[in-house]
């Protein structure tokens, strides 16, 4: 008997993260924040996770809101962007 088609929860679905590269200026703020989704290697190059899951939200939220140059975007599949 085949499974019934069952929808992903809504905290199971990815965030969507975007970082403009052009204008961050690497002061790190948002891996102090989340440190778990966002890190800096060498002097300047910053590695972040681009899907993280929902419920890194209040985490992915507070880096965007740490950064200083607003170089963080984050679409939420429930909310749309933040």
């Amino acid at each position: 008997m085949p499974e019934p088609d069952r929808q992903a929860a809504p905290d199971s679905r990815p965030l969507r993260v975007l970082v403009d590269l052009n204008r961050c200026q690497a002061y790190a703020q948002c891996c102090y924040a989340a440190p778990a989704h966002f890190t800096i290697e060498g002097r300047e190059a910053l590695f972040y996770d681009p899907a993280p899951l929902a419920e890194a939200r209040a985490d992915i939220e507070r880096a965007r809101i740490s950064c200083p140059v607003q170089a963080i975007r984050v679409e939420d599949p429930e909310r749309g962007v933040l």
